[in-house]
């Protein structure tokens, strides 16, 4: 089980991208941090997600 942004999916074996876009989030317009480390763009297709690992994901929108 893996806790992003506070709550329990399952999510392990995958990479930080598959679950984004799963979950329906923009890769473009989100900042993700995996234990406290923030991630670079180029890391979220290779960083693969394990059970105890804890994700908080931050999503920019734009307004006006």
């Amino acid at each position: 089980m893996v806790t992003v942004n506070g709550e329990g999916v399952n999510a392990a074996g995958k990479t930080v991208m598959q679950y984004i876009e799963e979950a329906g989030y923009n890769a473009q317009r989100v900042v993700v941090e995996k234990n406290l480390v923030i991630l670079k763009k180029d890391e979220l297709s290779t960083t693969v997600l394990e059970d105890g690992d804890t994700v908080e994901i931050l999503n920019f929108v734009g307004g006006g």
